[in-house]
């Protein structure tokens, strides 16, 4: 007797879902398809493959999250807004892979990518919507599609998950000012120093407001992870291409620079300095 059929293993599956069927592995794995004769651009491709999936997992995640909130259901959005952070975690390490491509290596099959670029990723753009960093122009890029500008406009248009939390904190009573109540959800966040005064109420007495405290801790371990992976994207950028454009048009390293620079809750980050 095997070892296999000891422990009661299943080895025909001629009339039963096997992992593969389950998984659709033959899509997934038949989805590479490199452009050049390079070895290396089977790197380029999985990588960027596996991190639309795990992208598409943290838009299943803050969708409900954001729901959760917005009906009061604190403790379902933490595990949520938790499990995003760790995802996040994965999309940072996830360039520790693709910086072992070297310059040259990437040089051979840059030409073959023509005018494509994670910049025009519509699942990343709508992360970066959900989250509160709005800009109408970068709904350009999707139009050509619009199926999908439709997905990345609903994001656009829709308050965010931090739009989302200050109506939560003044249903609870606390002195959010109006003006972050009802705006131009289309617009960028505006950092208020009202708003700073109200998580300050919280984060000055967190047994009285803990739910909310939490909250407040978990928007900050997502944007800390944020930023780790927003770091880590520009040095394995640098280190791959140096200074030289991207291939969707940007100026590559020195535009990547500057999102380092983006706050997503400036109030949550600002008030630590008061306490």
């Amino acid at each position: 007797m095997s070892t296999l059929d000891h422990h009661g293993a299943q080895l025909d599956f001629s009339g039963d879902m096997s992992y593969g069927d389950y998984l659709q592995l033959d899509a997934i794995l038949n989805a590479q398809a490199p452009r050049s004769p390079d070895h290396n651009e089977m790197l380029f491709i999985v990588q960027h493959q596996t991190s639309e999936l795990w992208m598409k997992l943290m838009l299943h995640e803050l969708q409900a999250a954001v729901a959760h909130v917005a009906a009061d259901r604190l403790p379902e959005a933490f595990k949520m807004l938790a499990r995003v952070s760790r995802i996040m975690e994965q999309l940072v390490h996830a360039w520790d892979v693709l910086a072992t491509m070297t310059p040259p290596e990437y040089s051979a099959i840059r030409p073959y990518l023509a005018k494509s670029s994670g910049f025009q990723s519509a699942q990343y753009r709508r992360i970066e919507f959900m989250l509160g960093n709005k800009n109408a122009a970068l709904l350009k890029p999707h139009e050509h599609r619009p199926e999908l500008l439709a997905q990345v406009k609903q994001a656009f248009d829709a308050p965010s998950l931090y739009d989302q939390v200050l109506q939560l904190m003044a249903r609870r009573g606390l002195p959010v000012p109006a003006s972050h109540l009802a705006r131009d959800w289309t617009l960028p966040y505006p950092a208020d120093d009202g708003v700073k005064d109200a998580w300050l109420a919280v984060y000055r007495e967190p047994r009285t407001h803990w739910d909310l405290y939490q909250m407040g801790e978990e928007l900050v371990d997502l944007e800390d992870a944020f930023r780790l992976w927003r770091f880590r994207h520009v040095t394995t950028v640098e280190r791959v291409i140096g200074f030289k454009r991207g291939t969707g048009g940007t100026g590559g390293v020195s535009y990547l620079r500057k999102m380092l620079d983006v706050v997503l809750f400036p109030e949550l980050w600002a008030l630590r300095t008061d306490l």
